[in-house]
């Protein structure tokens, strides 16, 4: 940790996210791993619910319903991931130590690639569409950029809970009998 002193906000929020009483939710990497997975598929669901309440005709209701419900999981899929990473993205730099504050470094210049080359992709798959179509497809335009910009927002998040390394073991347990002496 850097030398500035920590606020009380600082020293809960790290408390909090150095809590290990649901460690054994993201103990693994295939379960840090799944984590993700379902932070990725609840965010495509209610992305996709969103974009079909402002696109279908009518009154689609129940898809404002059903967002509203997988809210819930996608804030514990969040905070799962945020439990694996200690928080990386989520406390400030002066709560971080060295080796975090690089680390979170290393997590935005990635995110910041992969992003990138979703944003180009986007930005193609339009003007394919629009060239192909004879004039930009305007209806999905705006839909298309929101659903970058929620990747952009939550990309760090996926790539650190991708990253994150299984906690060490305890320097309590004890060596199997005959380890050390042959």
């Amino acid at each position: 940790m850097t030398t500035t002193r920590l606020t009380r906000y600082d020293r809960s929020m790290l408390r909090l996210m150095n809590d290990r009483r649901a460690a054994t939710w993201y103990a693994t990497a295939a379960r840090r791993r799944l984590a993700v997975a379902a932070h990725v598929t609840l965010t495509v669901a209610i992305g996709g619910l969103m974009t079909h309440f402002f696109l279908a005709e009518g009154e689609p209701l129940w898809s404002m319903a059903v967002t509203a419900v997988l809210l819930l999981p996608w804030m514990v899929a969040t905070g799962v991931i945020n439990g694996a990473t200690r928080g990386l993205l989520e406390l400030r730099e002066r709560a971080l130590d060295e080796r975090q504050s690089a680390e979170r470094s290393r997590v935005l210049a990635r995110s910041h690639r992969v992003t990138t080359l979703l944003l180009a992709a986007a930005a193609v798959s339009l003007l394919i569409t629009g060239g192909t179509a004879g004039d930009a497809p305007k209806a999905y335009a705006a839909p298309l950029l929101i659903a970058v910009l929620v990747v952009h927002w939550v990309m760090p998040l996926w790539v650190a809970g991708l990253r994150a390394q299984d906690e060490p073991a305890d320097d309590d347990d004890v060596l199997e009998p005959g380890v050390l002496g042959r």
